[in-house]
């Protein structure tokens, strides 16, 4: 029976340390930009130049 207990005190522990953890993420800013990451799915990566040619004028991928 005093395992439970301890369980009991352990978990309510570990839970406070995450509820003590979001609280500090919210002040300091973490969810402020909701905006941004649901259309940066929209807009196009830049082509990246690939330098690598062989001799033959072929290009590695």
């Amino acid at each position: 029976m005093g395992i439970i207990y301890l369980m009991l005190i352990v978990s309510l522990v570990i839970a406070l340390f995450f509820l003590l953890g979001f609280f500090w993420a919210a002040k300091t800013g973490q969810y402020d930009d909701d905006y941004t990451p649901s259309v940066r799915i929209l807009f196009d990566d830049e082509k990246q130049s690939n330098t690598n040619t062989e001799a033959n004028g072929s290009t590695e991928v």
